[in-house]
C-alpha cells in the first residue's frame, strides 16, 4: 500500500511554539511514554534529575537549594569586622588631626561627667586586677570541659582567647603614645588617654569569657543570661569611666570598636577549631536536649 503523501508546510507551520498534533495522525506515545501529555520517558528510564538533586550553581541560579551558602556569613563578618575597624580609624584620625568631632566629644563629656563613688567602682570592673582573674577562671573551666569531652584540640580555644587578651596592651599602649590625647578636666593634666585601656580590657576579657562559655551551655536561657551579663558589665564600665571623668566618650567608643574586631577574630578561630575537631562542646538540639560529640558518645 502506498503511503499517503504528507502535506507541504505552510508559513503558519514555521511559527515558533510547541508542536501541534495533526488530525488523523496516530499517537506515537502511550500513556507511560514521553510526549505532550506525560513526563515519563518511553524507554522506562527515570525522568531527568529533579531540581533538588542538581549540583549547586556557584552564583545560586536555578537548581540550587536556597539559601546560597556563604553570603550571610560574609555579611556578618563585614558588619563585625569592617564597620568597627572603619569607625575606629575615623575616630583615631579625628584625635590625631584635632578634628571637629573632638569638639562634640568635649561638649558631651561636660554634660555626662559627675564624679562619685559609684562611677569609680564601676570603672574598676575594667581593671586588670578584676577582669583578668575572671577570664583565667573561664579559660581553665573551658579547657577542663574540652579535655573531658575528648576534643582533639581542647587547648586551642583557651589559647586563642589568651592571645587575643595579650593583644590588648600590645595595641593600646602604642596607640596611647601615638595619639597623646590629653585627659578630661576631672583628671590631672597628662596625655595618653586614647583609647581607653580599661574599656578594651573589659570588652575583650568578659567578651572572650562569654565566647568560650556559650558552646558549653545547653539551654538557651543560660546562653541569654551570659550574653546579657557581659553586655551589662561592659556598659557599666563605660558609664563609670565617662561619668567619673577618667576618659572622653570617644576614648570608650574607640575601645569598643577595637574590642569588637578582636572578639570577632576570636569567634571565627573558635568556630574553625570546633569544625575541625572530632569532639567538642555539646550541641543543643531543637528539643532542648544536649547531644555530645563523637568522642563523647564513644565513652
Amino acid at each position: 500500500m502506498r503511503e499517503t503523501p504528507r502535506p507541504q508546510g505552510t508559513a503558519d507551520d514555521l511559527r515558533p511554539g510547541p508542536p501541534q498534533l495533526r488530525p488523523g495522525r496516530a499517537l506515537a506515545h502511550t500513556p507511560g511514554a514521553s510526549g505532550s501529555g506525560s513526563p515519563h520517558r518511553s524507554d522506562s528510564r527515570p525522568p531527568q534529575t529533579p531540581r533538588g538533586g542538581r549540583p549547586s550553581d556557584p552564583i545560586g541560579r536555578s537548581g540550587t537549594t536556597p539559601p546560597v551558602p556563604g553570603r550571610p556569613a560574609s555579611f556578618r563578618s563585614f558588619l563585625l569586622l569592617g564597620l568597627p575597624a572603619l569607625l575606629f580609624a575615623l575616630i583615631t584620625w579625628q584625635v590625631v588631626a584635632d578634628g571637629p568631632l573632638l569638639r562634640v566629644d568635649e561638649r558631651v563629656s561636660r554634660v555626662l561627667v559627675h564624679p562619685d563613688r559609684v562611677s569609680e567602682l564601676l570603672s574598676d570592673l575594667g581593671g586588670v586586677g578584676v577582669a583578668l582573674p575572671v577570664l583565667a577562671l573561664v579559660l581553665a573551666d573551658v579547657a577542663r570541659r574540652g579535655r573531658r569531652a575528648g576534643a582533639r584540640r581542647w587547648w586551642l580555644p583557651p589559647l586563642a582567647a589568651a592571645l587575643v587578651m595579650a593583644l590588648v596592651p600590645a595595641l593600646v599602649v602604642p596607640l596611647k603614645e601615638f595619639t597623646a590625647r590629653s585627659g578630661t578636666p576631672a583628671v590631672p593634666p597628662g596625655t595618653g588617654y586614647y583609647p581607653s585601656g580599661h574599656t578594651a580590657t573589659a570588652v575583650v576579657a568578659y567578651g572572650a569569657a562569654a565566647v568560650l562559655l556559650l558552646p558549653w551551655l545547653a539551654s538557651a536561657t543560660a546562653r541569654r543570661v551570659v550574653v546579657v551579663a557581659c553586655a551589662a558589665v561592659n556598659l557599666a564600665v563605660a558609664s563609670g569611666l565617662v561619668r567619673r571623668g577618667y576618659h572622653w566618650p570617644l576614648d570608650v567608643l574607640a575601645s569598643w570598636c577595637l574590642g569588637t574586631v578582636l572578639l570577632t577574630c576570636l569567634t571565627l578561630a573558635v568556630s574553625h577549631a570546633a569544625h575541625d575537631a572530632g569532639g567538642g562542646p555539646p550541641a543543643a538540639g531543637q528539643d532542648g536536649e544536649t547531644r555530645r560529640g563523637p568522642a563523647a558518645r564513644r565513652r
